[in-house]
Order: C-alpha cells, then structure tokens, then sequence
C-alpha cells in the first residue's frame, strides 16, 4: 500500500468516525453535555417599576386596557398574580384606605365581644368635616361594632379608639401597622396613623396596598364585615340612646350608582392630597381579584376599577401546576447556579400549586427564580425559608415557599429533581459532574484510530506480505 493509500483510507476512516458522533449527538443543543446532580440552590427575582400600563406579558400580544387613574393595580388575590400595573410601585397617599390595615390587625389581636372604650383623644380627634359617629369619650361600643363603623361608615374616632385599643396607644399601633405591613409584602410603605388623614410620612404605593389588601381579604371575618351591602345599626350604648345607621360607603355594591355584580366589599377614601382612592374585591367563579385605585377622581376609580375587573375576568385562568412539574422547572439556569446554592442541605415539600396565566397561555410557559435577598425570608442558624416566584413571561404569576435547612427534622419530602430513588433519603445531595466536548471526543477517537492503521501498517506481517507482493 502505498502513501496516498494509506492516507485516503485514514481521512475515510476519520470522516465517518465524525459522521457517526455527530448523527449520535445532534439532538443535543450545545457542544457541552452535561450530566449533573446539583441539589440547592436560588436566583432572586426582582420586578422594575414601570411607569406604563402593562400587562402579564405573553405570545398571545394581549391589549392592556386604558384607565384614568394615575396609579392602579389587579392582582389575583389567591396567587398574588399581578394582572395589570399602572405606576403601581410610585408613592401615593392612600387616605382612608388605610382603614383595611387597621381593621385587619383588630381582628387579630381582638375578639368581636370586647368592649372599646373611647378615650377623649379618641373621640376628640376628629373635625366637623372628618367622616364621624359622634363618638362620645368614654362610649362604649364592642369591637364587632367598631368594626363595621370603621370599615363601613370610615369613622375616624374609631380607627383612633381601636387603635388605641388593640396597642394600648396610638403610636404603638402604628407601630403595629408598619411590621404587619411589611409581613404581608408592604415593603414601601410607612403608617403614621390608623385613620389615612393626611401626613407627609403616611404613604404608600398601590402594589404595596394590594398586598395589604390580599391579606385582609383572605380573612374571612374581614370579608364577612367588609361584604355587608345592606345597612347596620350600632344600637343605643352607655352615652347615647339613639340607634346610629349606616351603611357601606363603597358605590360598586348593589343598590348603589356604579353596582357591580361580583364586587364584595372595598374600601374608599379621599384627601385633598391623596385624590380619590379606592381598594376592591370582587368574586367571579373561582377567581378572586383585588383593585387599587390611586390619585382618581370620584368617578374613575369606580369606572377604572370596573375596566380592570372584567378584562382580568375575561383574559385570565387559573391552573393547577403540580409537585413533579414544578421539580422540572429547577435547572442550572434558574436554580443551581445561584449564590444560595450550598449553604444549606435541601429539605422541601413543594406541593401542587395554583397559578394564575393568560387563557392562551399554558403550564409549558412557567418558569421559576428563587428570591436570594426576600426582605420577607426567615433566616436562622439552620434554616433559611424564602419565596420561589412562577413567572409567565415578564411576570409573576404565583409564589410558593422553599425551605433551605440542615436540620433533618424539618421536612424529609423534597421533590426536586435528581431526587435519589430511595425516598427514605432525606438529604439530598450534589452528585459529580462529568463534562465531555463533542470534538475532543472526536479528535480523540481519530488519533486512537490512526495510531492503530500506522502500528498495524509497520508491523511483521505487513511487511513480509509486502515482500511477497514484490516477488510476483
């Protein structure tokens, strides 16, 4: 055989060598393969305030409605699912939709037949212009009373006297307000009274409200107070005979201008400075939505908050992900290659977990990111327990909880993926990782190749063959 021979068959040879790694692999996107078993990890999801309409963003181009209101938002009240934004994350003065927050603490530091017993601050706080009862000092009504003038009637001596007596004093309650606040998610918010009356350092933005507002609305005494369409009578008490009646200030509810069937309750409010603001809760087969209206007028935020309601009724739908779907949405790009990755070993329990997405979207469409810096996280010397957010597209579509622990006592159900066959397995661990380049590879199975035609070329037998060709 001779040079060019020998050649031409090893250039034959490497090609198909080439030809069948590369048939082998060409359902694979990258030229790095990959086999992992990473185990913890988080990547922070943050979302930018945006000083335009918007809405969850998908391939189905969707139309945000217009609305007048200057700052505005609809949010599922189940998924937390923001639906629609407008300036939501600006600094408003939220005026008597503060109420919500007030009324919400009450229920949870009060039972209903306590005795509230106005104090002269309480009962003198308020001007002849200030929404009132008339409160006497030293009246007595039950906290169930209180409750409906506040969240009713907006009474602003009752925000003052339940104030003072769920802590005892004013400045302690809000206190109160701004811890809670910031639990429900209200990072940009301050409270300086229980009431919303005007204040430089009372404020707070309409995404911030709204997440007040979902917890005060997946409480069901709240919502049972808060949902009276009908009017309601404080009767006679120790310093007034008289029956005090009223009813709900909120003019989407039935019988009033701006009705709207599947709203259940709200809150009003209006300063000089705030504008006219307006929180609401409406209901339409299995989906709760929650409204915030900032810097309106009377008429629009009732008009606006309509808008939105019925375009997040029609455009949106609930699903339910499930355990394994959301383990195999954990990858190296949104999960194991975060700066939590490693801290703790993982002990979880994600369950079955409902989102809220476009109707044309579908579940192929979720992706995840785990927060690294949640101001809301619990952190101690074991454990750290933050939010995994669901995004379709550009938004947040629903949140669950992850808890990253070193103590095995915790939780021993994880279903992320990777997840070692033995459940009896509580931790899981990163197993190693193997890279292998297609084209080394490549190089490499050619040079094996060539080394063995070169040795097999040169040996003995080749050349005695060789001889014997020369002799004929």
């Amino acid at each position: 055989m001779n040079s060019f021979n020998l050649k031409h068959k090893l250039l034959r040879t490497a090609a198909s060598v080439s030809l069948l790694v590369t048939t082998l692999f060409t359902t694979i996107p990258a030229a790095d393969i990959v086999y992992a078993a990473p185990t913890t990890a988080a990547t922070q999801a943050t979302t930018a305030a945006s000083s335009t309409q918007t809405a969850t963003a998908t391939n189905t181009q969707m139309t945000a409605p217009i609305i007048a209101s200057q700052s505005a938002i609809l949010i599922d009240a189940d998924t937390g699912a923001i639906l629609y934004q407008k300036d939501a994350y600006e600094r408003c003065y939220p005026a008597s939709t503060t109420k919500i927050l007030t009324g919400l603490l009450t229920i949870e530091n009060s039972k209903m037949d306590e005795t509230v017993t106005f104090s002269s601050a309480a009962a003198n706080s308020v001007t002849w212009e200030d929404a009132q009862l008339g409160t006497k000092a030293g009246e007595e009504y039950s906290v169930e009373q209180a409750l409906y003038g506040l969240l009713l009637y907006s009474a602003n001596e009752i925000a003052y006297g339940l104030a003072e007596h769920v802590g005892g004093t004013l400045n302690n309650f809000t206190d109160m307000m701004n811890r809670r606040a910031k639990e429900l998610g209200a990072t940009n918010t301050h409270f300086t009274n229980a009431s919303g009356l005007y204040d430089p350092n009372h404020y707070t933005t309409a995404y911030d409200m709204a997440m007040i507002a979902r917890g005060c609305y997946n409480n069901s005494t709240f919502v049972n107070i808060d949902s009276t369409s009908s009017s309601y009578t404080i009767g006679p008490t120790n310093l007034t005979a008289e029956n005090r009646t009223f009813r709900h200030r909120h003019q989407m509810l039935a019988n009033r201008p701006y009705y709207y069937e599947y709203c259940k309750g709200g809150k009003t409010g209006y300063t000089d400075q705030s504008g006219a603001t307006l929180v609401t809760f409406a209901e339409k087969n299995n989906m709760r939505l929650i409204c915030v209206c900032f810097k309106s007028s009377d008429t629009e935020r009732f008009t606006d908050t309509r808008t939105l309601f019925d375009w997040g009724f029609d455009n949106f739908q609930k699903v339910t992900i499930s355990g394994d779907a959301i383990s195999s949405l954990f990858s190296n790009a949104t999960y194991y290659n975060s700066a939590v990755f490693g801290k703790h070993i993982l002990f979880s329990n994600l369950n079955a977990t409902t989102l809220t997405i476009p109707n044309k979207a579908n579940v192929g469409d979720i992706r995840i990111s785990v927060a690294q810096n949640n101001p809301a996280a619990n952190t101690d010397a074991t454990s750290y327990t933050t939010n995994i957010d669901f995004w379709c597209q550009d938004n947040i579509v629903g949140t669950t909880t992850l808890m990253l622990s070193s103590n095995p006592n915790m939780h021993a159900n994880a279903l992320l993926p990777y997840r070692e066959a033995d459940t009896s397995q509580t931790q899981v661990s990163a197993k190693k990782c193997l890279a292998i380049n297609i084209w080394i590879l490549i190089a490499i199975i050619a040079a094996i190749i060539l080394t063995v035609i070169l040795i097999r070329s040169r040996s003995p037998k080749n050349k005695r063959s060789r001889k014997r060709e020369l002799h004929f």
